[in-house]
């Protein structure tokens, strides 16, 4: 963390939508609050805060300012009747507009294989990076195309269950909220046809079909170096030899899963492209039919680098075959997910290693499944989801759905999964409940926390500008790469810095801006993907999502 001092009074440091509920968490004794427009002086509103509630999870005492009755766009912060002041934040119709752009544009910098230069890279590119073959571990005579895709984290692995994941939330914001996407060409292959988020989510898609085992089917469960390379080195600098390790099952079921979803939404785009998915996905699936008893994922011996183990296949399977169904409307892969959907697995999470939720979302998105009784159990089971998360948000001091015990390595990934999933509860309900529970998630994020922080680079007047990320740390610009969700809180201290300088704190106090914590605050592709969707909602207008 920097050494500022952490404002009394906490807001979204972005902004807030002009007909959506507004407010402000308040730590001080001072009761009383005014709104005051930031170019003009003019005190808009008046109004005292809530009772005082004592927040376990965050350690402070926090009362509720609700300036809702603030309609007029414009610039403003608050001050309370003890003198203190806000972070200055904008009132609009759309606040979230750039922050979307910001948060899709980090995809570009996380590019491997390609030079990133000109106007559109900034001070932040760098050379092309990663060209070398690699080799597949067990078979050293066999190299294999390795360029292309997106480096995962702060490091430069490639993994395909968290891309697949990355890129399932991406095409899910773009089927769900198109609107939001439109008009965007700004990308270098931007050609006024297919959307920018399309041609982006193409680049790891590309590099997908890589992953896929030739004449099996089966994928390759990530493609790294043996070991990590220091903090300081930049992409192009990374020349140590690369190696594909094994094909996993959760691999395979991931890529079938995202392989069938981009048939279908790629189709008006590119019918040849979406054609070559399909057959990929259809591969992918048979692999996992031969082998309905694969073990879990386990780093090869020789391999230290992220792991991302996954013992339970039966999620990504499940995912796997409701695409499949919706895509090609095959009994066969309706009868599997009705079969794998009688198993024990979580069918509502959104996490790169329990991926069952997408399957949910899939057949529940699926007309064809409507009038099934597996479609009333999900969307029944759904919505009971979206409420607990709800309960847990109205009694949170900050209005999230983290108990004290879900602050864990990557948290903030959990606070936007969980407003993914709100927002799909909405969608599916048409309830405006589960998209204002969704926007407090996204205030969190952007700055309403007991820190004072906007967990995005970029964005706010106090983000993160130390992450764990080895090209902002590499390339001597004194800003970090811009629009990169920084993990959050970990109440597990589950590195040197935050067990040396974070002992005793409480669960959402547990986070350090320094870029050697890298359990708190790295980034990667699959924490910008949620928040990407999120922003795209209230980029949105939805008849219901009102006041």
């Amino acid at each position: 963390m920097s050494e500022q001092q952490v404002r009394a009074i906490t807001v979204d440091q972005i902004g807030y939508s002009t007909y959506m509920k507004k407010i402000a968490l308040l730590t001080g004794t001072e009761h009383s609050f005014r709104v005051v427009n930031a170019e003009t002086g003019a005190v808009v509103f008046k109004g005292e805060s809530a009772a005082v509630a004592d927040d376990k999870a965050s350690g402070a005492r926090v009362h509720a300012a609700d300036f809702s009755a603030v309609t007029a766009t414009g610039q403003y912060f608050l001050e309370a009747g003890d003198g203190a002041v806000s972070a200055t934040f904008v009132i609009a119709d759309k606040p979230y507009q750039e922050l979307q752009k910001g948060l899709l544009k980090a995809f570009y910098y996380y590019r491997c294989g390609a030079e990133l230069s000109g106007d559109y890279a900034g001070p932040w590119g760098h050379a092309a990076c990663h060209l070398a073959e690699g080799t597949v571990i067990g078979q050293p005579e066999l190299k294999l195309d390795s360029s292309g895709g997106w480096h995962d984290a702060g490091d430069y692995g490639k993994y395909s269950g968290p891309g697949a994941k990355a890129v399932a939330d991406l095409l899910l914001a773009y089927e769900l909220y198109p609107a939001a996407f439109a008009g965007d060409f700004t990308l270098p292959e931007s050609e006024g046809m297919m959307p920018d988020v399309l041609l982006e989510c193409k680049v790891e898609l590309d590099f997908l079909f890589k992953m896929q085992e030739a004449g099996s089917g089966g994928v390759y469960h990530k493609l790294t170096t043996l070991n990590f390379p220091g903090l300081d080195v930049m992409p192009e600098d990374d020349t140590s030899e690369l190696f594909f390790s094994p094909v996993s099952a959760a691999a395979t079921g991931d890529f079938a899963g995202v392989m069938a979803m981009a048939a279908r939404i790629y189709k008006p785009f590119d019918e040849s492209y979406a054609d070559r998915c399909l057959e990929a996905a259809c591969a992918a699936w048979q692999w996992l039919e031969q082998h309905p008893q694969e073990p879990g994922f386990k780093n090869p011996p020789q391999i230290t680098t992220g792991e991302y183990g996954d013992a339970e296949d039966h999620d990504e399977r499940f995912w796997a075959a409701a695409e499949l169904y919706r895509t090609t409307g095959e009994e066969v892969y309706h009868k599997a997910v009705q079969k794998l959907s009688r198993l024990p697995f979580p069918k509502f999470s959104l996490g790169w290693a329990d991926m069952g939720g997408y399957g949910t979302l899939a057949y529940l998105l699926n007309v064809e499944a409507q009038g099934e009784a597996l479609y009333a159990s999900l969307k029944e089971g759904l919505l009971a989801e979206a409420e607990q998360l709800v309960q847990v948000s109205q009694s949170d001091g900050y209005l999230i759905s983290l108990r004290e015990e879900d602050y864990i390595w990557g948290s903030n990934m959990l606070v936007m999964n969980n407003a993914m999933l709100l927002l799909a509860a909405e969608h599916f309900s048409g309830d405006a409940r589960y998209a204002d529970c969704a926007l407090d998630h996204l205030h969190y994020l952007l700055g309403r926390n007991v820190l004072d922080i906007s967990y995005v680079t970029g964005f706010g007047d106090r983000p993160v500008l130390h992450p764990h990320h080895r090209p902002s740390v590499g390339d001597h610009v004194e800003a970090p790469v811009p629009g990169l969700v920084s993990g959050g809180p970990d109440r597990g201290l589950h590195d040197e810095y935050v067990l040396q300088h974070l002992q005793g704190k409480p669960a959402a106090q547990c986070f350090a801006d320094h870029e050697l914590s890298y359990s708190t605050n790295e980034v990667t592709i699959y924490w910008n993907s949620p928040a990407v969707l999120v922003a795209a909602r209230f980029n949105t207008q939805v008849n219901h999502g009102t006041l």
